[in-house]
């Protein structure tokens, strides 16, 4: 799936410009919230602090929207499975297909357990989709080879303890995930997780998230793919370094904690488009290597290039 402040795959948003002259007077709306750039990248995302917070029941991003055409090193492999009557049959796909990230979250509720202080915790559903299209595919009239769809709940819980070197631990929180493709056998493709996740961050150039889960047990009769932890991975760390206005660097690595080291890992740049104060489209390139690009080829291992367009933090 379409890899993921970084916790999420959103990147952190361009500092504010510092050549604005020192005589000027900025009057920030209380409205902005979530949107004023004089809280950290992880506060706004996370909303961890009262005066950072864009309320509850509105809509926001979490991974970015994205759209691009993606280049493989071979085309998609037979989906397989150990578990019975889950494997596919061979069907002519391109290598190279489009690939487009939907994603929209939504806060619940907040200071359940943090009341009316200046930090603030939230309850968040979100929810995402990532397909790929065999657009030039014209001998299978360009079908969408996959959708994966990917509701989860997720609880976040504000801190600000001093790592020191500048580093900041800013959150903790748990999720509960639900991943499946939607599809009937021998192609179906599910599991369940619960997960707890973190992040840190040095200003605003520098931020580190993760995840450590563990997969909720199924009925041997009803598991799609038994062996999916083995492949995909039980943990993730994703870096990210702002390295101007214009451009951001990303790093993320996905290992199954196990001596057969599968997982994946993911190099991302990041562009503006436009005027950086003010732009989220970004002009996006990555390089995924490794296992679980999608549901379907969680078990088969993928070189692939993307480049595209992605929308982020709105």
């Amino acid at each position: 799936a379409a890899p993921p402040a970084l916790a999420s795959g959103q990147p952190p948003a361009p500092p504010v410009d510092t050549s604005v002259p020192a005589t000027r007077v900025v009057t920030v709306s209380s409205d902005d919230g979530c949107r004023d750039r004089q809280y950290s990248p992880l506060s706004r995302f996370w909303e961890l602090e009262k005066d950072s917070s864009c309320g509850t029941l509105g809509f926001r991003g979490y991974r970015p929207l994205s759209v691009g055409l993606g280049f493989a090193a071979q085309p998609p492999a037979i989906p397989t499975s150990p578990a019975p009557d889950r494997t596919g049959s061979f069907m002519p796909y391109q290598s190279t297909e489009m690939r487009i990230g939907l994603s929209l979250r939504t806060k619940l509720a907040q200071g359940i357990l943090t009341g009316d202080s200046d930090n603030m915790d939230g309850l968040w559903f979100a929810y995402l989709q990532f397909s790929t299209w065999q657009v030039f595919n014209e001998e299978l009239s360009r079908p969408f080879r996959t959708t994966d769809h990917e509701p989860e709940l997720i609880y976040s819980y504000p801190l600000n303890l001093d790592l020191g070197g500048g580093w900041k631990l800013r959150y903790t929180g748990l999720g509960l995930n639900h991943e499946s493709n939607g599809q009937g056998n021998p192609y179906s493709r599910s599991w369940n997780r619960v997960y707890l996740m973190g992040g840190a961050e040095m200003g605003d150039k520098y931020v580190i998230t993760g995840k450590i889960w563990q997969r909720i047990a199924e009925n041997a009769a009803d598991d799609d793919n038994p062996d999916i932890s083995d492949y995909y991975g039980r943990a993730e760390v994703r870096a990210g370094w702002q390295v101007d206005r214009n451009n951001q660097l990303f790093v993320q690595v996905r290992n199954n904690l196990r001596a057969s080291a599968h997982g994946s890992i993911l190099l991302e740049w990041l562009k503006v488009i436009g005027d950086p104060a003010r732009s989220n489209l970004r002009f996006q390139t990555q390089l995924f290597y490794g296992y679980g690009d999608t549901m379907a080829d969680y078990n088969n291992k993928r070189t692939i290039l993307t480049v595209g367009l992605a929308l982020v933090d709105f």
